[in-house]
């Protein structure tokens, strides 16, 4: 029987030839073509530790491996040779009619009449049949166990190219799949599979049948690898180029001559992605003053390099108070580890998107001393998410004022039409600097979760602030660790200050790497460091730093009073003194709104800037560069100056202060709000009466105010350990007696129980760590029993949605909608359904609590509300009020948009 060129593997997009019928490319070809693809990102992508992974789990050469990668590759579509797929409705036409429609009623391709309506995908069908097909030729295999043999592994793994891996298919369904999926056909549908099989193996020169087992490592490598050469060579305009005609047989001589087609066209499929040629030069030089004698950044600086030389990479924790120094420090361990790793790129996580704004400069500073070759580098968090590249654009235009370079977005960002432009790709780019919840994704059953720890297993992670995230981001992050130990990721975690907490981290990174449960600990001095090599999980302590490079004193005062009478009078000084810093922390966007215009009103010649999250991203990106500029550490405009803001700054570097004002907050959050300083002597005042982030842990609030009463002085860095371990102190509610005690004591008993209840939840959500998939790699993707969407991304913060906010124009019948003054909406139409371009949304994205929203539809059109990209994008048009302001009235909120943002009231 020859092989059937009629069947097919790819039609959307490729247009109609001059009959009129729906383009096809044969399915024969799309598997060598990805065949091709494989080969080309094995040898020009994977780092040389990627493919030893998998060289050494199969037990043969790199060359075999190499040509067993590329076999599977080609394997992965194999289950469209199936009833389901290739006659189902929406299949390429020709006159309203299937062109495969004459291939059921032929002899052999006959099929019962539950076949089409089997609902078993394409996927799932090539991990049922291929489990049997490998047991035949001699792949390793199990009845009783079939997960924890090749033969099974790497069927479901081609299985998973999809982003979901299938449950495991037991000897008797292996025996015979057709028989509990009809739709996967017999006869010619079963012979087809065969000879597809067989030629695909010929053509690209199999000759050795591993006999290896498949480790956690390789199965990340090669689902990787499979699915980024299935995305490659599924590239629409590509495929174009090398369409078959009619009266190509697919015979082996045509294979084989469609083979050099494939093999010389994967290279430029290749050059498309924006990913060759990155490497690690030798560390950056250390900046100016970062490297003092006796500092933290000289002591990284001097004993990284030779911990590495002998250990091989690993993970570097550092300790110490945030600042500028810190990240360099972080930057120059992450540049050694990167080199002696040969990693192609790296990722810079920090616990919220604004975080990640502000530190994208100094991130992109590092990466044209730290990189070579050509990269790329992406802005990845909530709001930038729907279009990478647009946001990385933007946010490079909005800091062209700063220097950030001399051509923004023209030399680093990638074009708007970029092949790493999309959400589950971005992760691959050469440097990112986002969120730790793309991280922790990656430990989540996620679509595509596999894909990240292979885009990850390729780059040195920095976390910054490693546990700001609560109890479920630290149950997540040591699961990550486990992970990135077992991948030999090399890792650099930044944290505050030293606690249990940060010696949990230390120890998932250890016992990953297979260093036992022996317990590890970070030093509790101000500044420290510790490391942790991937090869054996030994830990090893360095001399730690002599000094801090800059000691100060931070002065804590607890005011009571009205909150705004109380920033009155704190600010008053600075203003009769004509100079000085400050910012003021408000509770939410709209204190913060409300306190900007009573402090514009009252203090006219005080400089007066606002910036939350409730702002466009344009708007935020813009206010935060300007505000690198007026409040740096030596310069500024002249006058005094106060930044009204939210929590969303606690984690932005470069920002510095003589004077912090903040509302009630767990300890932890009021240093990092206070510890950037100018001066050696430094103030914190907390407005006792103001109200608390609904976020914030009650428990914590009270712990701190009870700590602090009054006030007091803690001397940075080397007090900075101790009174956060104070506010945390187990006997802290036996110092008390009377009513206190008892209220904090049932406030403690409530921080407990949700903390025990996230932390369960978590580790009930997060994945198998590597240690405990046993060959099963249908854990990774399992739906645990009661799972809903929304607990997802509730694991990863307060879940947020985005809002784009439009302005009425004109009268009934005659109205625009503009995006801004001079930028109608229209201008984002593309196409006869009128849908807008998402990328082009980004600048004007607002990132919003959910919980603001529920029950707010929204104004967007079924072309809006029917594309993926926008799903949980709400669309509000704004009419303008009795007093002029823009507004939206939603079913229990009032949403008010001005030059100063969004406006959240909640109706009475």
């Amino acid at each position: 029987m020859p092989l059937e060129s009629r069947l097919w593997g790819k039609a959307a997009g490729l247009g109609e030839d001059a009959r009129g019928a729906d383009h096809t490319h044969p399915l024969i070809c799309h598997l060598l073509d990805t065949a091709a693809v494989a080969e080309a990102v094995w040898d020009e992508l994977l780092t040389v530790h990627q493919r030893s992974t998998v060289a050494e789990a199969l037990q043969v050469s790199d060359e075999q491996a190499r040509v067993l990668a590329a076999f599977w590759a080609g394997l992965h579509d194999i289950g469209k040779i199936s009833v389901p797929f290739q006659l189902h409705r929406n299949g390429p036409k020709h006159g309203g009619k299937l062109l495969t429609q004459q291939l059921g009623g032929e002899p052999g391709y006959t099929f019962g009449a539950g076949a089409v309506q089997d609902r078993q995908s394409h996927e799932a069908a090539a991990h049922w049949w291929l489990v049997g097909i490998f047991k035949e030729i001699g792949y390793p295999s199990s009845k009783r166990r079939p997960q924890s043999q090749l033969s099974h592994a790497v069927a479901q793994l081609l299985g998973g190219h999809g982003g979901r891996f299938h449950p495991v298919v037991y000897d008797k369904d292996s025996r015979c799949p057709a028989a509990r999926h009809p739709g996967m056909g017999v006869g010619s549908w079963e012979e087809q599979r065969r000879l597809h099989f067989d030629e695909v193996r010929r053509v690209v020169g199999v000759r050795s049948v591993p006999q290896g087992r498949m480790t956690p490592g390789a199965a990340v490598v090669l689902t990787g690898l499979v699915t980024l050469s299935d995305w490659l060579a599924s590239i629409e305009e590509e495929i174009r180029t090398r369409l078959r005609d009619e009266a190509w047989a697919g015979t082996p001589d045509d294979l084989d001559s469609y083979w050099q087609i494939a093999r010389s066209a994967a290279p430029r499929l290749l050059q498309r992605t924006d990913l060759l040629g990155t490497g690690f030069a030798r560390p950056p030089e250390p900046a100016q003053g970062a490297g003092k004698p006796g500092g933290l950044g000289e002591s990284m600086a001097r004993q990284v390099p030779d911990l590495v030389a002998e250990h091989g990479p690993g993970m570097v924790v550092v300790t110490a108070p945030p600042s500028e120094e810190r990240t360099e420090a972080a930057l120059r361990a992450a540049a050694v580890l990167g080199r002696a790793a040969g990693a192609r790129g790296l990722f810079y996580a920090l616990p919220t998107g604004s975080a990640a704004d502000s530190h994208m400069a100094q991130v992109h500073a590092f990466a044209e001393q730290a990189l070579t070759g050509s990269w790329r580098s992406l802005l990845l968090h909530s709001s930038s998410r729907l279009k990478p590249a647009e946001a990385a654009e933007q946010w490079a235009n909005a800091n062209a004022a700063g220097g950030v370079s001399p051509e923004p977005g023209e030399e680093w960002a990638p074009t708007a039409n970029s092949w790493l432009n999309s959400h589950h790709r971005a992760l691959l780019a050469a440097l990112g600097t986002g969120t730790v919840d793309e991280l922790l994704q990656a430990v989540m059953p996620v679509k595509f979760n596999v894909m990240r720890l292979f885009a990850l297993s390729g780059k040195v992670v920095v976390v910054d602030e490693a546990h700001a995230r609560g109890a479920w981001g630290h149950e997540l992050m040591l699961r990550f660790l486990e992970w990135a130990a077992a991948l030999r990721i090399p890792v650099v975690l930044a944290a505050t200050a030293a606690d249990k907490l940060v010696d949990a981290m230390l120890a998932a990174y250890r016992r990953g790497a297979g260093g036992g449960r022996k317990p590890v600990t970070q030093p509790r001095r101000s500044p420290g460091w510790s490391f942790v090599d991937a090869q054996s999980g030994g830990g090893h302590l360095p001399q730690q730093p002599a000094d801090a490079a800059r000691a100060s004193t931070l002065s804590v005062e607890v005011v009571d009073g009205t909150p705004y009478g109380a920033i009155q009078a704190a600010l008053a000084p600075i203003v009769a003194a004509g100079n000085g810093r400050a910012a003021v922390y408000r509770a939410t966007p709209a204190e913060a709104i409300r306190t900007f215009r009573q402090l514009t009103k009252d203090f006219p010649g005080l400089n007066v800037t606002l910036i939350h999250e409730q702002m466009r991203n344009k708007d935020r990106w813009q206010r935060l560069a300007a505000c690198r500029g007026a409040f740096a550490p030596h310069g500024g405009g002249s006058g005094p100056s106060v930044l009204v803001t939210t929590s969303m700054l606690e984690h932005v570097r470069g920002l510095h202060f003589d004077l912090v004002l903040s509302g009630p907050a767990p300890l932890a959050a009021l240093l990092a709000r206070a510890v950037q300083s100018v001066s050696d002597r430094s103030r914190l005042v907390v407005l006792r009466a103001d109200n608390a982030s609904e976020l914030d842990d009650a428990a914590l609030v009270r712990r701190t105010d009870l700590l602090l009463g009054a006030g007091r002085t803690v001397a940075l860095p080397e007090e900075l350990p101790l009174v956060l371990d104070d506010v945390y102190a187990d006997e802290f509610a036996d110092r008390l007696e009377g009513p206190e005690a008892r209220e904090l004591q049932q406030l403690d008993n409530q921080r407990t129980v949700r903390e025990h209840k996230a932390s369960g939840t978590a580790r009930w959500l997060a994945v198998p760590g590597p240690g405990e998939l046993d060959g099963d790699l249908g854990l990774l993707s399992r739906d645990p029993t009661g799972m809903e969407p929304e607990l997802l991304s509730s694991v990863l913060g307060e879940d947020v949605v985005q809002v784009v906010c439009l302005y009425e124009h004109g009268r009934p019948g005659n109205r625009v909608y503009l995006l801004e003054d001079g930028v109608p909406e229209r201008r984002l139409e593309r196409g006869p359904k009128g849908r807008p371009v998402p990328g082009q949304l980004v600048p004007y994205l607002i990132p919003v609590p959910k919980r603001l929203v529920e029950g707010v539809e929204g104004d967007a059109n079924n072309a809006w509300r029917g594309m993926a990209a926008l799903k949980n994008v709400r669309r509000l048009n704004l009419k303008k009020s009795e007093d002029g302001g823009w507004v939206y009235t939603g079913p229990k909120h009032r949403f008010c948009m001005s030059e100063h943002g969004l406006m959240i009231d909640e109706l009475p």
